[in-house]
């Protein structure tokens, strides 16, 4: 029998056809790097749609604003990594005040494990007479006031010695940015009977495969890490706590921690400043500013801040992370302040990514 070639043809459609074929992976599943290695899968920029020939202006800018590092995320691999002035990615720099968010993401754990409730006073943790207050004035500050900025304890000094920590206000009445939060790293080692570091190290580092280190000074103490592993505490946060199917914070906490969390300084989560809202406090001052902290910014990031511009944003509906360590763009401004720079910054990052 004579068999006509289009049959010939349907014939081996179908064959082919029942054939498995593997899916190539997708540049939106997220992915996490290996705990272990330096190994860190990449995308290449161009297939996300990214403007090449707004790249290089981008990149002028953060030269010339005194960046060290700079590092884009998306869905969890490298989209953009750059080094400058003769840092590399195994050069460890400090977080300044963007490590505040460590000791928020490390107080959430110690409460997912029973050791600490954070509504309850600190007293019960540090025990009494822990500051310079009237003790009915100590027993209403909770972790939950450190971690909002609303202790209520005088911001005049930043040093936490017990004679510097006087009564301003009740707690939860009054918004300030005050380095007392720190008090929360105390209160974690009692709970947990360890030192913070050692529990951290355990509870939160080794888990995402961040290296670094806590630098203990007389005022401040402040983490220190490579560029990466500050990418990949962004990428834990971008996941809601979540870390390779792993809960490393209890998804809830995650999520209150990034909303706004009193009436005061709606701008203001745990320890994360919040993009998006309608008004905002900054460091230093008791005034009141109108609109977003950065309005060209996506409204729904969320970000990590510290001195000198030590930066992560998380920025949920575009599934990245992007890291800015360096020194201070304005070397007349090295403190904290939501200047210019993170303005003109997104400026350059929307040129190249929309």
């Amino acid at each position: 029998m004579k068999i006509r070639p289009s049959l010939l043809i349907l014939a081996s459609f179908l064959i082919f056809s029942c054939e498995k074929v593997e899916p190539s992976p997708s540049i939106s599943e997220m992915y996490f790097p290996p705990i272990q290695g330096s190994s860190w899968e990449t995308v290449n920029n161009s297939e996300l749609g990214w403007k090449q020939s707004e790249l290089p202006s981008l990149l002028d800018f953060l030269r010339t604003k005194n960046t060290k590092s700079f590092l884009i995320l998306v869905n969890g691999k490298i989209a953009l990594e750059e080094y400058f002035d003769g840092h590399t990615a195994n050069t460890m720099w400090q977080w300044n005040s963007a490590g505040k968010t460590l000791v928020t993401a490390t107080t959430g754990i110690a409460q997912m494990e029973g050791l600490i409730d954070i509504n309850r006073p600190v007293s019960l943790y540090l025990g009494q007479g822990w500051t310079n207050m009237p003790l009915n004035k100590e027993n209403l500050i909770t972790p939950r006031s450190l971690l909002t900025m609303t202790s209520g304890i005088n911001d005049e000094s930043e040093l936490n010695i017990k004679s510097n920590l006087t009564y301003l206000a009740d707690a939860g009445t009054r918004w300030s940015y005050h380095n007392v939060f720190q008090k929360l790293m105390d209160v974690v080692s009692s709970a947990s009977g360890q030192s913070f570091e050692s529990y951290f190290d355990s509870k939160l580092e080794s888990k995402i495969g961040m290296e670094g280190f806590w630098n203990t000074g007389i005022v401040f103490t402040i983490y220190h890490s490579t560029t990466r592993s500050m990418g990949r505490f962004g990428l834990l946060a971008l996941n809601q706590g979540e870390w390779a199917d792993q809960q490393i914070i209890k998804e809830d906490y995650f999520k209150e921690s990034t909303s706004t969390s009193q009436t005061i300084n709606p701008a203001y989560g745990y320890l994360w400043w919040l993009n998006g809202k309608s008004q905002a406090m900054l460091p230093g001052s008791q005034n009141i500013f109108p609109g977003q902290l950065i309005p060209i910014a996506p409204a729904d990031m969320f970000a990590a801040m510290g001195a000198e511009d030590q930066r992560i944003y998380v920025i949920p509906s575009k599934k990245m992370v992007i890291v800015r360590m360096g020194r201070a763009s304005d070397p007349t401004r090295p403190s904290f302040a939501l200047s210019g720079f993170d303005q003109a910054l997104w400026e350059k990052i929307n040129a190249v990514i929309n």
